[in-house]
């Protein structure tokens, strides 16, 4: 949100009060308190009207600082609020103080607090990170009296040449220089600036993160509102952020992680193929049974069935009633497809249609989210007069939940957790949560209460959901994918995109619609985006009106398909010793090349190609003439299919048929990634 016009001067609407002077401090062994006036004292009557900002900067786990700044203290908390894993750093702590400045050293993260003018400066192993600046920090008031809320201010150096990356799954270019960026969960597809899964939390290329610790909507100015600074603001009488350092990017996501959750890991099946029947298309069991069948004539592995939407009635999303219409002995046909060796998945969402048996229980038991009046909240956006199931009544989630032991008893494995993000603000939630901060949160609630409900079930390591919203901690129920892409090339580069943005905003696992969500692509771009399906960490066949297996796009779809699939299947073991390390360490499988190759300024804006794991170099085709062109870091790297050895350190510009694609691993390590090579 920008509160200025150009460098000079704010906008009319806005009052920018400043802390300039460190006043008072205090340090108990655990925190620096700092008060900050918002006036230069120079005589005592500057002691009279004028605000003071209270800083208080603590070491919440080692290299982890937290800044809280706080104007008006008396304001009792309401949530909901991010769960932090905090721990005790005192061994590592060391504090500091001069005539000029005040220094809390955590273990190699150090903060310098300049005392007049107040600013902080922040070093990882005494190297610069960032900094904030005189009169960066502001508490702000819209003047339009329309607009009671304040807002809080903050501004974080660049350096020349730092480019910023994350903020969650967002389709606009992967650097974010340049971007106004407002955390908001929507439901907008992968071709706009909105985003289903926002996540509060910068990494950048000198190797520091910057995670805001506020659940409601956080502003980003990312050197746009002042070029070299990127610029986040809130709402409210606070603003909570935590400055995050480590061994370059790769420590950093351990750090963050660990602060904020490190994702579970998702069970072995899960990484096979998944197909499902598409969103609107006609099926029952003989339709089902057809592709299944057709896949295993064509010696094509699948691995997971899913049902989408109309396994239940229309107007009925959700009761968790299969459609007895379509499927007139639910029961059998499970065991009947399990018994072809499939895990079963099926959609859900996390609202009551009003047509639904269980609305009116829900309503009666106060299971439902309400309006201001003390009535449910309804809607007939997406299902006719449906209401939203609130999470933060205990009781309604053990209701929700039964509804879905009924169908893991049943023989399902798995849920794909759809939307969670048209969540209202104008609603009354049972424990009192404050509706705005609710927005993104909500489906943090909505994806642990299913997630959870699966580890009762099946034990950690075999619970896995097919998420589309998420915030800051959501990691932790994997596996999330990229929502509703269209069938093109241009919308396949975005969601690549969106998927290295989430990579490195703490999300491990990550799938996408192969080939498209909406509409139906070419044959061409089926069997392209396979590949690319094919080496991302979740595979899924899914469509919207038109159903997704191979041979209805042409013969050579079904070769091209199998070939991956086969050899996303010799991968495996390289594949789990790199899940393995999301789990420990937080790192993505999916990695951008600037992860794994910060020291090369090429690798810091690549947005077509990605590692998978530290060793395999994937470059996805975009386009229809067959051509690639990717970048090899410095090395040589040898092709992981024909063993070509390439010099690194340039450009490449090759053609490839189906079965190929740019697929690198370097010289000497291909038994890494290939044991039977």
């Amino acid at each position: 949100m920008k509160f200025t016009d150009g460098y000079w001067t704010q906008k009319e609407r806005y009052n920018l009060s400043k802390p300039v002077e460190v006043v008072h401090h205090t340090w108990d062994g655990l925190a620096l308190v700092v008060y900050v006036s918002h006036k230069f004292i120079q005589s005592k009557g500057d002691f009279l009207n004028q605000a003071v900002t209270t800083v208080t900067i603590s070491p919440i786990r080692k290299n982890v600082i937290r800044v809280k700044n706080e104007h008006f203290r008396g304001k009792y908390p309401v949530g909901p609020e991010f769960a932090l894993n905090q721990e005790n750093a005192m061994d590592t702590l060391t504090f500091m103080e001069d005539e000029d400045t005040l220094t809390l050293i955590n273990d190699h993260v150090k903060v310098v607090v300049n005392r007049k003018p107040y600013h902080l400066t922040y070093y990882y192993k005494e190297d610069y990170m960032t900094q904030t600046y005189p009169n960066s920090c502001a508490y702000i008031k819209d003047l339009e009296t329309s607009h009671k809320q304040p807002y809080y201010r903050e501004q974080l150096g660049l350096s020349v040449g730092e480019s910023v990356y994350g903020l969650g799954e967002r389709f606009t270019p992967f650097v974010k220089n340049g971007q106004v960026v407002d955390m908001w969960n929507e439901d907008g597809g992968t071709g706009s600036e909105i985003a289903y899964k926002n996540v509060p939390f910068y990494i950048t290329s000198k190797g520091y993160g910057v995670f805001v610790n506020h659940s409601e909507k956080v502003s980003y100015e990312i050197g746009s509102e002042l070029v070299n600074r990127v610029q986040f603001s809130v709402e409210g009488e606070t603003l909570d952020y935590c400055i995050i350092g480590g061994e370059g990017m790769k420590g950093v996501m351990d750090n963050y992680t660990a602060l904020t959750g490190r994702p579970a890991l998702p069970p072995k099946w899960s990484y096979g193929l998944w197909l499902t029947t598409s969103f609107i298309t006609d099926y029952d069991e003989a339709t089902i049974n057809h592709f299944i069948d057709g896949m295993e004539e064509r010696h094509i592995p699948l691995q997971t069935f899913h049902f989408d939407c109309f396994w239940m009635k229309g107007y009925h999303w959700c009761d968790f009633e299969w459609d007895k219409s379509c499927f007139p002995d639910p029961e059998g046909m499970l065991k009947r497809l399990k018994a072809k060796g499939l895990k079963i998945c099926v959609w859900i969402n996390p609202y009551i249609a009003g047509m639904s048996p269980l609305f009116k229980e829900g309503m009666d038991k106060g299971y439902l989210l309400k309006n201001k009046e003390g009535d449910v909240w309804q809607t007939d956006l997406w299902q006719a007069g449906m209401g939203i199931v609130d999470f933060t009544n205990p009781e309604a989630c053990s209701w929700y939940t039964s509804q879905l032991q009924r169908l893991i008893d049943m023989g399902v494995d798995s849920f794909k957790t759809d939307f969670g993000e048209r969540i209202p603000t104008d609603v009354v939630y049972f424990d009192g949560s404050e509706p705005v901060k609710m927005h993104n949160y909500y489906t943090y609630l909505y994806n642990k209460e299913v997630f959870d409900l699966l580890v009762r079930n099946f034990g950690e390591g075999e619970a896995v959901v097919f998420a589309r919203s998420a915030t800051a901690g959501c990691q932790q129920f994997p596996v999330h994918w990229g929502g509703d892409c269209s069938s093109n090339y241009g919308s396949m580069a975005e969601t690549l995109r969106g998927g290295l943005s989430l990579a490195l905003s703490g999300f491990a696992f990550w799938s996408h619609d192969i080939s498209g969500f909406e509409k139906s692509g070419t044959p061409d771009l089926y069997k392209r985006w396979v590949a690319f399906g094919l080496l991302s960490s979740h595979s899924r066949l899914h469509g919207a009106s038109s159903y997704r297996v191979p041979w209805l796009f042409d013969e050579e779809a079904v070769d091209v398909l199998r070939f991956f699939v086969q050899l996303k299947e010799r991968l495996m073991p390289y594949l789990m010793g790199v899940a393995e390390e999301a789990k420990t360490k937080g790192l993505p499988m999916m990695r951008p090349m600037v992860m794994e190759f910060p020291e090369d300024r090429n690798c810091h804006t690549l947005d077509q190609q990605y590692m998978l794991g530290d060793q395999l170099l994937v470059a996805p085709i975009f386009n229809d003439k067959h051509t690639a062109s990717y970048y090899l870091p410095k090395g040589e790297w040898e092709h992981l299919l024909d063993h070509r050895v390439l010099v690194g350190g340039q450009w490449y510009e090759e053609t490839y048929d189906y079965m190929s694609l740019p697929l690198f691993v370097r010289k000497g390590h291909l038994h890494l990634v290939l044991e039977d090579a």
